[in-house]
């Protein structure tokens, strides 16, 4: 009997991605593929993780679909709790396991289950298999389906207020790496794992990109950036708190929604992630900033890794360059410059324009109106008193 995890929904939705990738496998004339990554499994597995190791490229437990056979292989130490409690065989899994100190184990299992070679099986980067399809994996997950849109919108509901609640408890003088515990705690108490945390403050914030806490006190100005993941997908933000004016930085900030805006106008269902890309150089260009986009990762599409491509312009000869946007795609583009102005949230591309899904109630906002006539409320700096 299922546990209450289990539902007719999860169960559906494993079985319509298991029917895609065989006919992807038919397709290709491949005997079967191995799922190794925790993103991987998650998508296959609608939300299965069985974070161990959290951060690593690779699990502990695998999934083998072939033509007739969907099983996920793990070590005999993993096992009694994949069936236990989270359900692997109500999902629709056969559970098939190796021993943990068996050299190879899991290769060798994979390789019976697919009654083939490793150097013939498809993977999804994992070693010791012949074929390496993540490119192909990436193209199938990237549009979500109505379900994990709805894990999205949680999680990112969740990610926000973790990180919002520990800025507004932020106070001047508080070292980065306090506040970096307190937005972890946050995240943790939600089931979400800060697969990136970077916090920071003052002259550390204009000076890097990347300031990740260091023990400094914070006097001034605060940055707190998360890629939050639950269930295999993950959400991206970052918000600033300020105790006191900061005229400098209110001005760099604006600029950067300034960009954010020309690329969200560029964001619809139909048009090419190359032309969005393209749209980003001429961003910079329009605020006087040619080539800045240089000077940082601009984001991307983002769902079972923290991005799933990133493209920069002029890269034509991408694969993702004439790949479609389409309603149920995720992005966080963060456009920054110099000075530490940065902007990032996480958006659903629909037919009615960006859907703000890192969002609340509790921050305040700057209106961002796009050619359409949408309106978007944009993060501001939080701006505290005490």
């Amino acid at each position: 009997m299922p546990s209450a995890t289990v539902t007719a929904a999860r169960t559906s939705e494993v079985a319509a991605k298991v029917a895609a990738v065989r006919a992807w496998l038919a397709e290709a004339d491949l005997p079967g593929v191995v799922l190794s990554r925790p993103g991987s499994l998650a998508w296959i597995g609608a939300g299965l993780t069985d974070p161990i190791e959290r951060g690593a490229a690779f699990g502990l437990a695998w999934a083998v679909i072939t033509p007739d056979r969907a099983v996920v292989v793990t070590t005999d130490v993993e096992s009694p709790r994949l069936s236990d409690e989270l359900d692997v065989e109500a999902l629709g899994f056969e559970l098939r396991t190796a021993p943990w100190h068996e050299p190879d184990g899991l290769l060798a299992l994979s390789e019976t289950i697919a009654s083939a070679p490793r150097a013939s099986i498809a993977a999804d980067g994992q070693p010791g298999f012949g074929i390496d399809t993540e490119r192909t994996l990436i193209g199938l997950r990237l549009t979500l389906v109505e379900a994990e849109i709805a894990r999205l919108r949680d999680m990112a509901l969740e990610a926000t207020s973790a990180v919002e609640t520990a800025l507004h408890g932020w106070h001047a003088g508080e070292r980065d790496l306090d506040l970096a515990g307190r937005v972890a705690a946050g995240l943790e108490s939600a089931g979400i794992f800060a697969a990136c945390l970077i916090v920071g403050g003052d002259e550390r914030v204009a000076r890097f990109r990347h300031p990740v806490a260091v023990g400094d006190p914070i006097k001034r100005l605060a940055m707190v950036v998360v890629v939050g993941a639950r269930a295999g997908l993950h959400v991206a933000l970052t918000r600033f708190a300020a105790a006191g004016t900061s005229p400098d930085f209110d001005d760099v900030h604006a600029r950067c929604r300034m960009v954010e805006a020309r690329i969200l106008d560029a964001l619809h269902p139909g048009t090419t992630y190359g032309s969005v890309t393209e749209a980003i150089a001429g961003a910079y260009d329009a605020i006087g900033e040619p080539g800045a986009w240089r000077d940082h990762y601009q984001g991307g599409p983002i769902g079972y890794q923290q991005r799933e491509f990133e493209i920069a312009p002029g890269q034509n000869q991408s694969p993702w360059w004439t790949r479609q946007v389409a309603a149920g795609d995720a992005v966080a583009y963060n456009p920054s410059l110099a000075g530490g102005g940065k902007i990032e949230d996480t958006f659903l591309v629909t037919d009615d324009g960006p859907e703000l899904l890192t969002q609340s109630d509790d921050w305040p906002t700057v209106a961002s109106t796009l050619s359409s006539g949408q309106v978007i409320a944009r993060p501001a700096i939080l701006q505290l008193t005490r």
